[in-house]
């Protein structure tokens, strides 16, 4: 039987002990830096129209507040576990907190379209760390017994931030002014950073760690290409010469830096992770998930302002519900991972989603508000049932020294896939667009049936000639707009379906002996390096 150690908590795997309880105020002290990078990356974008107006710049211009903060929060992921290893996970977790602070100031002084993305930089440098930060310290608080619980709190933040970012950024923008939505972050930024020092436990760090600069330079300008090219692609062309050239030399990157990591004894990211086939098929599936869950909910914002003429303020409402529902779920499910494992809520909450992602294809130009909260509900909770043990049964199974690298690789992936998700989707709805479009155009005019009665009916409120104009043209772009943004659901639901195999493997059974067998194996080579 295992022991603990002397005075501590620790067993001598470097687990805790099962009996540990649960460090409640410390755990939600953490979610309050998750949840704050989350808020931010949703609540910008819907003052994107006031930003264009306040400093007179198109859409290709002000995106940078958007792409800038993707580009450098995913640039300093790769090094954030080898850094929290090195100094410390709370002095990481306090700079990182510290950082994202100033940044929000920063950015709510703003003078300029050009100033406001270099800021939004400085402000990703802390956003970026956070959330594999606040992973890897749940998982050095809660034994491993109750980290389903655990992370089903820290999963709250991942489920209603997205939701109530839109919601509160509409009310800033609308009632108020567009730097509230920077300003906000102050307060809360210095309460979290006194909590975290008055709260958490020291956690030792490592100072005899060497940085790998050659790996560092590889992760970070490979996380930078991919991310780039995800985001300019469809702008610039997926086959231009930038993109190809930032895709090939990404690729080259990522693949270097694999071959130099499998050499160093202290990597950046350990490579030899994937090696364990629970955690590769746990990312695998995240990865999956990522791209058709949350990147088909991308759209919806799309629909129903662009389409349906709503305002953010509306658009929050809408999707409020679907938030509150995941924030109650990722608790319930974080609870049935301890005690039945993942294979039963994620392929539950799977199936369910992707019934009700297919579902979507059909929303369009009639679909009532509460309709489609009603829908989104419901898509929330397969995504409520399913998200968090998916994830956790591939950390789960990593020995405790290696969890920081480990949450690093995680959130790695997690930021690739989703960019590449809603890269996918928007190129799909586009692409279907045109083709819903040049058919409208041909088929919906004054001669056919369909196209005499509503010409009829745009006749007697705007006149016969404007009536021809706006059949052709705003009535079919519309349509066929909302037409491509169905098809988008219908592939969303094909990779959410993609994934239903991979939970086949996390059954409880496979992912406790994959535990037993990683903690082993762990132990051996500590041994014989010593």
């Amino acid at each position: 039987m295992e022991e603990t150690l002397a005075g501590s908590n620790i067993m001598a795997n470097g687990e805790l002990h099962p009996d540990t309880p649960l460090p409640l105020v410390p755990l939600l002290v953490v979610v309050i830096g998750a949840f704050m990078a989350i808020l931010d990356s949703s609540i910008v974008n819907v003052a994107i129209p006031k930003l264009m107006a306040v400093f007179s710049v198109g859409m290709d211009k002000i995106q940078w507040v958007s792409t800038g903060y993707l580009l450098g929060s995913g640039v300093v992921v790769p090094p954030t576990g080898f850094l929290a290893d090195r100094i410390g996970m709370k002095k990481m977790y306090v700079f990182a907190l510290a950082v994202f602070t100033a940044g929000s100031g920063l950015c709510a002084l703003a003078w300029s379209d050009n100033v406001l993305d270099a800021f939004r930089v400085v402000q990703a440098v802390g956003g970026g760390m956070l959330m594999p930060l606040s992973m890897s310290i749940m998982y050095s608080m809660v034994p491993r017994e109750k980290i389903g619980m655990a992370l089903g709190l820290w999963g709250i933040a991942i489920a209603a931030a997205p939701s109530i970012g839109p919601t509160l950024g509409g009310y800033l923008v609308d009632r108020y002014s567009w730097r509230l939505i920077f300003t906000i972050n102050i307060p809360v930024g210095i309460v979290a950073i006194i909590l975290v020092l008055l709260v958490l436990h020291e956690f030792p760090g490592k100072p005899h760690l060497q940085f790998d600069v050659p790996g560092g330079v590889l992760a970070a300008y490979g996380a930078f290409a991919y991310l780039y090219a995800l985001s300019e692609g469809q702008d610039k062309g997926w086959t231009s010469l930038p993109i190809v050239v930032l895709f090939v030399t990404g690729s080259f990157a990522f693949l270097l830096f694999a071959l130099w990591e499998l050499r160093q004894r202290e990597p950046l990211i350990d490579i030899r992770l994937l090696k364990n086939g629970i955690f590769t098929v746990s990312l695998a599936a995240t990865a999956l998930m990522t791209m058709g869950l949350f990147s088909s909910l991308y759209l919806v914002p799309y629909l129903v302002q662009w389409l349906l003429g709503y305002t953010p303020l509306q658009t929050g409402i809408l999707m409020l519900p679907m938030g509150l529902t995941m924030g109650v779920l990722m608790p319930v499910s974080g609870r049935l991972f301890d005690r039945v494992g993942a294979f039963w809520p994620s392929i539950a909450g799977l199936t369910g989603a992707a019934i009700v992602t297919y579902r979507m294809h059909t929303l369009g130009l009639l679909s009532s508000f509460h309709a489609m909260q009603v829908m989104l509900v419901f898509w929330a909770l397969g995504v409520g049932l399913a998200m968090m043990p998916v994830g956790t049964a591939g950390m789960y199974t990593i020995p405790p020294p290696l969890v920081n690298r480990a949450a690093a690789l995680s959130s790695l992936v997690r930021q690739i896939a989703g960019s590449m998700g809603i890269a996918l989707m928007v190129y799909i709805m586009q692409s279907r667009e045109l083709f819903h479009y040049n058919w409208l155009a041909g088929t919906l005019t004054y001669a056919s049936p369909a196209g005499a009665g509503m010409l009829r009916y745009l006749s007697a409120h705007y006149g016969h000639a404007a009536a021809v104009g706006l059949l052709t043209q705003f009535v079919a772009l519309r349509q066929s707009t909302a037409l491509g943004i169905d098809d988008a659901f219908v592939v969303g639901t094909v990779i959410i379906v993609a994934a239903i195999p991979c939970v086949f493997f996390l059954t409880k059974g496979r992912v406790d002996a994959a535990r037993a067998r990683e903690a082993a194996a762990f132990q051996n080579n500590g041994a014989k390096q010593d």
